[in-house]
């Protein structure tokens, strides 16, 4: 009698653990260019546990460079995949906060949701795993009571919108009407090959060690004719100006060449990037990043 009664204790704890994951909310992650410096972020924290306390939250970034949304797509686009499914990110570089620009939420079609203004921060996204569907925040129901002001949408809106999402105060239909998969776009140069060249970005460096990170995929490569140890041709430009021109060695890793060495390699994300062993390629050649820096290069014996 008494193992029958702890067999069923037994069940009795399991069935209540399963529920209680059931009932797991998705975190949110939130990505700004506010800097920690003032009280913009923490104030965004507490309107999302105003909302429910039982809310896990978690910086992505808050050093995006001010107003830079670029740089908001790009980051966002690199990190996101490695949240767990159903994760609400708030991206919040808005610097035409107040105007007529939207506010929307975005479902992506991997299962993910995103908080933000529709001004460019949406690209990558939609250009990599693609968007399931955007709709546009209702302030009429999802924007924090009793708000002041119409400069700090990240705190009224976003944060809050956020929170009621995960929650579960709102379902994704409840955030607003349904604007399709229309979003607004930065342009910039895809990646490509065509008569033996290749051509790509320049989305962003590697801040710390000046690496220059490009949006040329490793595949991309492969597939015509490119391979750990050939020389390639580099030419950088801005704009329609020649920056830097150069040969380099496609190697395995940065200890490959000779300290001060310049080199490229396939970085971790699976692009190609240019560098100096132990030196800075960003500053020695004054390089940068954004939608006007771009790329071409081909192989020495193409």
């Amino acid at each position: 009698m008494l193992k029958k009664l702890s067999i069923n204790l037994i069940i009795i704890m399991l069935l209540v653990s399963c529920t209680n994951n059931s009932k797991k909310k998705p975190i949110i992650a939130i990505q700004t260019d506010f800097t920690r410096v003032d009280n913009y972020v923490a104030t965004m924290y507490g309107v999302a546990l105003d909302v429910d306390p039982e809310l896990k939250i978690y910086d992505l970034s808050h050093n995006i460079p001010s107003f830079n949304v670029w740089e908001a797509s790009i980051r966002l686009n690199d990190v996101y995949k490695y949240w767990p499914k159903g994760t609400v990110f708030v991206s919040v570089v808005d610097p035409g906060v107040g105007t007529e620009r939207k506010s929307v939420v975005a479902k992506t079609k991997d299962g993910y949701y995103i908080v933000t203004p529709d001004n460019g921060t949406l690209t990558f996204i939609a250009d990599g795993i693609g968007i399931e569907e955007v709709r546009e925040i209702d302030e009429t129901i999802n924007k924090r009571p009793n708000s002041v002001g119409n400069t700090f949408h990240g705190r009224d809106v976003y944060a809050y919108t956020a929170a009621r999402l995960a929650s579960g105060v709102i379902n994704f239909e409840q955030v607003g009407k349904s604007l399709g998969t229309n979003i607004n776009r930065i342009e910039y140069t895809k990646p490509k090959f065509e008569n033996n060249t290749f051509y790509a970005n320049i989305p962003i460096l590697d801040t710390q060690y000046g690496n220059i990170l490009t949006s040329l995929p490793y595949e991309l490569m492969i597939e015509n004719g490119i391979n750990i140890g050939d020389i390639i041709n580099v030419k950088i430009y801005n704009s329609n100006a020649l920056i830097w021109e150069g040969n380099l060695p496609l190697v395995n890793t940065f200890g490959d060449v000779k300290e001060n060495e310049a080199l490229a390699l396939f970085d971790s994300e699976g692009t190609l990037s240019f560098a100096i062993n132990m030196g800075s390629f960003a500053n020695k050649y004054s390089i940068k990043s954004g939608p006007n820096w771009s790329i071409e290069i081909t192989k020495n014996n193409f």
